[in-house]
């Protein structure tokens, strides 16, 4: 393990020394308290940080006393999550769970809506299937403070090094992290989430980057073809569905920042905002469908990044906001598709979905609302490509 002691996780022996770091960190105290207490930080910060955070790092102590381990931690954060799910959506459902093998490691690659929350959804999943949980991918670019690195590293993240700059220094990044995957999988047994892309698919279009793919199969043996490097890995695509975006204002605020030209700077907490944002805000309801392993036939990355991308868009599940934004979105529609996409919402009040739907959408400035409409029609037009091609199944 110690080739890759730059970018693993925290074993267990290091989740003392991690957790006693982060209940002390000045940082992370300040984070917390200005999202706890904003007036007050934004008031009166020196003051109100130096006297509030021995009592908030107490509070941490206590809350943290009886962890020791990464399946403590694993299991106090289960905990919390659905605590959180159950104030914050109408429901949450997993289903594909039952076709896998319990004593198989596999790389669960999903697309891509919430920074956070989607690796801790599938990891609920297989939590409530008694399955073991996964490590996690993560980017660097989460990772700019050190109390953020303890916090992922103990929650069982890899690093993904984004920020490496030169093209050699790149591939040996490369190299590393896709001898780091293939060894979890491979010798250790134990299985990994990755998104499919870099980043969120803020537009709703959710696509598999070959680059991903190709960078998997630069641990592969030398005699290995591409198809059986990446079959080995034991994909299996997942398909991550909420009816409601808690960041959807956010995202479409950035895309039209782009779409204009504008020039769009990242707050330094964006991300960590979001991340609030998709734990605390409502979502309505959550579907999670885990797909079936992709075989080792797809000879280069185009072929796999198709496959992947298939089950992805054929799983997702189509919320009545993703409906309603498609007909919204579309010049002309067709009304025999638009009665099949509500077929499967028999009991839906979709006077009041609609009106729900709206009133979301109209608290956004104007010229962010096509484009948050866009992002909810999405992954429809993507799962009707293949009705329209007879590729269903």
């Amino acid at each position: 393990m110690n080739d890759f002691d730059d970018i693993r996780p925290y074993n267990d022996s290091e989740v003392p020394a991690a957790l006693a770091r982060l209940v002390t960190d000045p940082e992370l105290m300040d984070v917390l308290l200005s999202r706890q207490f904003p007036l007050l930080t934004k008031v009166v910060p020196d003051l109100f940080n130096f006297l509030a955070r021995p009592f908030l790092s107490r509070s941490l102590l206590k809350l943290t006393r009886d962890v020791s381990t990464v399946s403590d931690f694993q299991e106090h954060m289960t905990k919390r999550l659905r605590e959180v799910l159950d104030r914050t959506t109408d429901n949450y459902q997993f289903s594909g769970l039952e076709n896998l093998d319990s004593d198989r490691a596999y790389l669960f690659m999903s697309n891509h809506r919430d920074i956070a929350l989607d690796p801790a959804l599938v990891n609920l999943g297989l939590s409530i299937a008694k399955r073991n949980t996964v490590r996690i991918a993560i980017g660097d670019n989460l990772l700019s403070k050190p109390f953020a690195s303890d916090l992922m590293r103990v929650n069982r993240s890899f690093i993904v090094k984004r920020s490496v700059t030169g093209r050699r220094d790149k591939l040996e990044a490369l190299k590393h992290l896709s001898c780091y995957i293939r060894y979890s999988l491979r010798t250790e047994e134990i299985s990994i989430w990755i998104a499919q892309a870099e980043g969120r698919a803020k537009n709703g279009c959710d696509r598999t980057e070959t680059a991903l793919l190709k960078m998997l199969a630069l641990s592969k043996e030398s005699d290995q073809s591409f198809a059986e490097a990446t079959g080995e890995l034991n994909i299996i695509p997942v398909a991550i569905s909420y009816e409601y975006d808690p960041c959807d204002a956010d995202k479409a605020c950035e895309l039209y920042a782009q779409q204009e030209g504008i020039s769009y700077t990242k707050d330094p907490f964006e991300d960590l905002d979001s991340i609030q944002k998709g734990f605390v805000d409502y979502k309505g309801r959550i579907q999670i469908t885990f797909g079936e392993p992709v075989s080792d036939k797809y000879e280069n990355a185009d072929l796999l990044a198709a496959e992947i991308d298939r089950q992805i868009h054929l799983y997702y599940q189509l919320f009545p906001t993703n409906i309603i934004a498609w007909k919204m979105h579309c010049s002309t529609v067709d009304k025999k598709t638009l009665d099949k996409l509500k077929s499967q919402w028999p009991d839906e009040d979709w006077t009041l979905a609609e009106d729900k739907f709206n009133s979301r959408i109209n608290a956004m400035p104007l010229h962010h609302q096509a484009i948050a409409i866009a992002a909810y029609a999405a992954p429809v037009n993507s799962h009707l490509q293949y009705s329209m091609t007879g590729q269903e199944s």
